[in-house]
């Protein structure tokens, strides 16, 4: 199998390379559910009435894999986050017995366990492990890819990612697509930041919303669907710097895999 290096860039959205077209294609594809889902939050589970702060849906329909999994005792949640105070949905996932792991270089010590469930470890998910012959990178000894974590967890499966890693999605998504990683994923449930083209993304404006939606679709190949979107208000409305297309800074996205039955 050869390793990819770049991900397939979808043609332009308009006769000409144009923000307009390129946004315009973008935003009603992240707005639009690709399949619908019944079931998208632990309250549909016996006993759950909390409301997280923010929307992190899950699709548990009984036609996907992560609903029996969470009633055998048998998913696992990963969690990549920033310094992130808002940990209800971590929470709730723990006491419906999943295993859950999140990632967050800001905690005290290297790995702790809260509960039966739940662990903390100081550790960054990054689209690249740190090169040791560079000095800066030594600084990041403590990031890593999903892949490598996987690999040293011993973990094949995750049966959902959360992140919340503002702006790095981007590049993490693609580190995952191009590695095949995303296949051992069962849902996404991703927060996207559109109000700049995101770390070590480059390029012009047009270049980088079809960057963007290039990756979303390369999901698409991979049998992930869209279930459930979210354009949070409470963010400033900017697209790339620009107060324009009537966006929000950023959106909550779930994908579910359709492989995983």
């Amino acid at each position: 199998q050869t390793v990819r290096w770049h991900i397939e860039l979808q043609p332009w959205a308009g006769p000409t390379p144009s923000l307009n077209y390129e946004a315009s294609r973008f935003l009603k594809y992240i707005s639009t559910s690709q399949i619908s889902c019944e079931h998208t939050n632990l309250n549909s589970l016996k006993g759950y009435s909390e409301t997280a702060k923010k929307p992190w849906s899950i699709c548990l329909d009984e036609r996907f894999s992560l609903i029996h999994r969470i009633r055998s005792k048998q998913c696992r949640l990963y969690s990549l986050g920033l310094g992130n105070d808002d940990n209800q949905f971590e929470l709730s996932m723990a006491n419906s017995g999943c295993e859950v792991h999140r990632f967050d270089p800001s905690i005290k010590s290297a790995h702790i366990q809260e509960g039966r469930h739940l662990w903390y470890h100081r550790l960054s998910i990054d689209w690249r492990d740190p090169n040791p012959a560079i000095a800066a990178h030594k600084l990041h000894s403590n990031t890593k890819k999903l892949g490598t974590v996987l690999n040293e967890f011993g973990h094949q499966k995750i049966d959902v990612l959360k992140a919340d890693v503002e702006s790095a999605e981007w590049k993490i998504l693609e580190n995952l697509i191009l590695e095949d990683v995303v296949e051992q994923i069962g849902q996404l449930v991703f927060e996207v930041h559109i109000h700049w083209p995101g770390f070590e993304v480059s390029g012009n404006d047009s270049t980088v919303v079809r960057y963007w939606y290039s990756l979303l679709r390369e999901l698409e190949l991979k049998d992930f669907r869209l279930f459930h979107t979210y354009k949070d208000l409470s963010k400033p409305q900017m697209f790339l710097k620009k107060e324009a297309f009537n966006a929000s800074s950023c959106y909550t996205l779930s994908w579910v895999n359709t492989r995983w039955k």
